[in-house]
């Protein structure tokens, strides 16, 4: 969001009482209330945002599906943020998008399975080629894809620069 702006007004005597978070997603739109105007996604990179510059405070940052409602560039934007959140914090990521999971340091990936009994959940571990093999499968919806595979190079590799890069900083 290049030129979205945020705003803070603040009215009354008692800062506490009457806060409110004014907002404009393009250049040419005026700002009105946060909640009124943003959609879910510019919510979350609007939330991103702020714990960019809010993060001296905590150690660890859990982001619960900050790419909600965006894709292609703008996915790849929030996973660089989110990568170089990581050289100061612990980010933590819930995401669907193999556009942001590319950017991170480690990746897990949490399975749901049902025997008629109850559902269970499984959180692994996701390492070398088999992190092609789980992007590739976010990406074309199944593993096999060799276009999938080749993408998901890609997006690694991408991934791999910007890491590399904030971590020389």
């Amino acid at each position: 969001m290049p030129r979205a702006h945020l705003h803070v007004e603040v009215r009354g005597d008692d800062p506490a009482d009457d806060v409110e978070f004014m907002f404009a997603a393009n250049s040419g739109s005026g700002p009105n209330s946060l909640s009124k105007v943003a959609s879910g996604g510019e919510l979350a990179r609007v939330m991103l945002a702020l714990r960019r510059v809010l993060s001296a405070g905590p150690e660890t940052l859990v982001f619960d599906e900050v790419d909600a409602g965006i894709g292609g560039e703008a996915a790849v934007a929030v996973g660089e943020s989110l990568a170089r959140l990581g050289k100061d914090h612990q980010v933590v990521v819930v995401t669907h998008l193999p556009q942001v999971a590319a950017f991170a340091d480690e990746q897990l990936v949490v399975t749901k399975t049902d025997d008629g009994s109850g559902a269970q959940s499984a959180i692994a571990p996701v390492t070398g080629d088999a992190r092609v093999v789980e992007l590739a499968r976010m990406l074309a919806g199944h593993p096999d894809s060799a276009a999938g595979r080749e993408h998901a190079g890609e997006l690694l590799e991408v991934g791999q620069q910007v890491r590399s890069q904030r971590d020389q900083t």
